[in-house]
């Protein structure tokens, strides 16, 4: 009997599948579901297959539950005459038919044992009697319970249920746990949220002390940029040189030049191949300052067909060689090198010979690796000085060395740097150093150093990145301007201090350049903000003298600050940041 019996209950159960779908959810859709009458009208199969939520498995639970005592029987119904919470009568009559198939699930055997729910889609493991608090906050959490009435009467809430059982009293336990349970996370959660408000409010207040802050070093600095424009501008007109001295001077040397490069092309042999002068310097550049005392004059010569290896690592200085061809400065080389030291040497006393004509010029002492020949007279009660310097005109490709350097793309463009690059290179006469330094058997007098003097000049007349900056038709900047009051803060601070006499214009005008291809637009370089650039330009030049650093603008393999010990160099950045923070005292004084 016992096995037949068995045998029609598994049978049952899977018989009765159907049934408890369609019961799961007519349940599920009402907020009150509708109780069967009574179990026993129900099928036995239908009570056997039931999961631990239906209420049919409870006779069947109830007999595998030992048998009650008298005195569990007892205290029965003084548990039904307590009154249920309030909590109870909003959400627990909403969540009854829930709550009394956990209870059921309490009183059954815990541990091992696995059962299907009613909607047959997922199983789960009974947890030990330890576990129930934990299962009921997880039902709390995962099933939405219907909403509590927005009214309730004083009267509804105080009236007892009739007949309650010792469900409620569980049932209403597990709610009192979770609204608690809620409550201490609200608790917890209060603090937070005040302390994030303060949290909040107090970064706002701190944005706008900085903001206050920087308005008002904005302002501060707009102040001393203004400060600084009255001085630099009255500095500025100091500079001014008068046309009427400038037309004098000019003319006196202009003179000299032409009559010497005939001199040189009908007297001579090795040079009367002398081309047009090159007018290169701070002069032609419209850049000089206070007295027009200063010229630099190139005579070129050109070589058609040259051997230029380099000299040293650097890319600055290199070696040429004639190739076979009925050139006169044939006269100069040895060893396969046209020897530097030789040809400026009889140029030298060419030129001695020519200025013999004109005694009002005096010729000056030859200088240690100086390329030019110096002259002098007086004019207009005023010493002006002449660089007379010869050089080689190369008609070939820049030299590789140039390839990383000439940025000049974001500034003029890259067909402005293609039209350059086709112009041809100069080489000068000059070295550096011991002149008897040799490398490959070439001593460094011999050497020539390659020079762009006449890119230099055209980058400085066409310094806008519009065509039309500093012209009638468009906006003036301050470029010009802030090299030149370079140059002679530079100039005052040498005079001041001997020391700095390894230092020339030519680091003044190198760090300009860098700085055009770093600010390019010719907004960043209004007229208007001459304090403010002139600033920055010293900055430049102060960061370059800290690292000992200043790559030569063609060459980036020269360093242009090699020569001056690192202590000079901080020394000289300290001194034009003592002059650019107390606003440049130093222009009152000359």
């Amino acid at each position: 009997m016992t096995g037949a019996w068995n045998r029609k209950r598994s049978s049952g159960i899977f018989s009765a599948a159907p049934s408890r779908y369609f019961h799961f959810f007519i349940m599920s859709g009402r907020s009150r579901p509708r109780m069967a009458k009574s179990p026993d009208s129900r099928p036995k199969e239908m009570k056997q297959a039931c999961p631990v939520q239906c209420p049919e498995l409870k006779e069947e639970n109830q007999k595998k539950l030992p048998k009650r005592t008298k005195t569990q029987e007892i205290q029965k119904p003084k548990l039904a005459e307590e009154k249920p919470s309030v909590e109870e009568t909003a959400e627990g009559k909403g969540a009854k038919h829930l709550m009394r198939g956990c209870d059921e699930e309490r009183r059954m055997p815990t541990e091992g044992i696995i059962t299907k729910t009613c909607s047959n889609r997922s199983k789960s493991v009974r947890k030990p009697p330890g576990d129930y608090l934990d299962a009921q906050l997880e039902i709390k959490t995962t099933i939405t319970l219907p909403e509590t009435p927005k009214k309730f009467s004083q009267a509804s809430l105080e009236a007892p249920e009739p007949q309650a059982s010792g469900q409620a009293e569980s049932q209403t336990n597990s709610v009192k746990v979770a609204a608690k349970m809620q409550g201490e996370q609200l608790e917890k959660a209060g603090p937070r949220r005040a302390s994030a408000k303060k949290i909040k409010a107090a970064a706002e207040k701190s944005n706008d002390e900085e903001c206050a802050d920087k308005d008002a070093q904005k302002m501060l600095k707009a102040k001393a940029d203004s400060a600084d424009d009255s001085v630099l501008r009255a500095t500025l007109d100091k500079l001014k040189i008068k046309k009427k001295d400038q037309s004098e001077t000019s003319k006196v040397v202009n003179d000299f030049i032409e009559n010497l490069r005939k001199y040189l092309k009908a007297e001579t042999i090795c040079f009367k191949e002398v081309e047009e002068p090159l007018r290169t310097g701070s002069y032609y550049e419209n850049l000089k300052i206070s007295d027009p005392d200063e010229f630099d004059i190139m005579l070129p010569m050109p070589v058609k067909r040259v051997d230029v290896k380099p000299f040293g690592t650097d890319g600055a200085f290199y070696t040429v060689a004639l190739k076979r061809e009925k050139n006169p400065l044939l006269k100069f080389q040895q060893n396969e090198v046209l020897s530097a030291s030789k040809m400026l040497k009889e140029f030298r006393e060419e030129v001695k010979k020519f200025a013999k004509r004109f005694p009002e010029w005096k010729m000056e002492l030859k200088k240690p690796g100086c390329p030019a020949v110096t002259l002098t007279r007086e004019v207009a009660s005023a010493t002006i000085s002449l660089d007379v310097v010869l050089c080689l005109k190369v008609k070939y490709r820049w030299p590789s060395f140039t390839e990383d350097g000439f940025k000049i793309e974001k500034w003029l463009g890259r067909k402005v740097k293609r039209e350059y690059k086709w112009e041809p290179y100069y080489l000068v006469p000059k070295y550096e150093g011991s002149g008897n330094v040799e490398s490959n058997g070439v001593k460094a007098k011999d050497a020539w150093r390659v020079s762009f003097s006449h890119i230099e000049k055209d980058i400085i007349k066409k310094h806008g990145s519009e065509k039309t900056c500093c012209e009638k038709e468009g906006a003036s900047c301050c470029r010009k301007s802030c090299l030149k009051l370079l140059k002679h803060l530079l100039h005052l601070l040498k005079e001041s201090n001997p020391s700095f006499d390894k230092f020339c214009s030519y680091h003044a005008k190198t760090t300009f350049l860098h700085a055009c291809c770093s600010r390019t637009k010719d907004g960043e370089w209004e007229a208007s903000r001459l304090g403010h650039c002139f600033n920055l330009l010293l900055q430049d030049f102060e960061s370059h003298l800290r690292r000992g650093e200043l790559q030569n603008f063609f060459i980036p393999g020269q360093n242009l600050l090699s020569s001056p010990r690192k202590k000079v160099c901080s020394d000289l950045a300290d001194s034009i940041k003592e002059e650019r923070e107390n606003g440049f005292p130093i222009f009152d004084k000359y």
